[in-house]
């Protein structure tokens, strides 16, 4: 079973959060600050998730993908794992990582950087990143 984050703020499609392809597990609100990079928002919503069993993630990546904004600069992804695959969605670029691969890894990082997302955000192997 897949687990990851998807913050709120970062869809442009929020009811993709409400249908049966993502179960929130946890919400949590933080207020959003200089560290968040996105001046426009007063918060962020930080959903916990699982994607069921039966569940296609490629497919469900792809949706994700589509559904984050693409009005403000800033480097939304989202992301889910399991103990072997690792994805992490950007607004029309999917990354499918294996998880001991830091090959996979280091592209994901040089490509988090080029569009502009902080090098403490950038999911890593071991789970770093927001």
């Amino acid at each position: 079973m897949f687990k990851g984050v998807i913050i709120e703020e970062s869809l442009r499609d929020k009811s993709l959060l409400k249908n049966n392809d993502i179960r929130i597990l946890k919400t949590t609100i933080q207020n959003a600050t200089e560290w968040h990079q996105t001046p426009w928002l007063k918060q962020w919503t930080v959903h916990d998730v699982e994607i069921p069993d039966g569940i296609d993630p490629d497919l469900l990546a792809q949706k994700i993908s589509q559904a984050i904004d693409k009005e403000h600069k800033t480097a939304w992804y989202a992301d889910y794992k399991d103990n072997k695959t690792h994805y992490v969605i950007f607004r029309g670029r999917i990354f499918k990582l294996d998880r001991s691969s830091k090959k996979d890894y280091d592209e994901l990082k040089d490509y988090a950087l080029s569009i502009g997302l902080p090098k403490y955000m950038v999911p890593t192997m071991h789970g770093e990143g927001v």
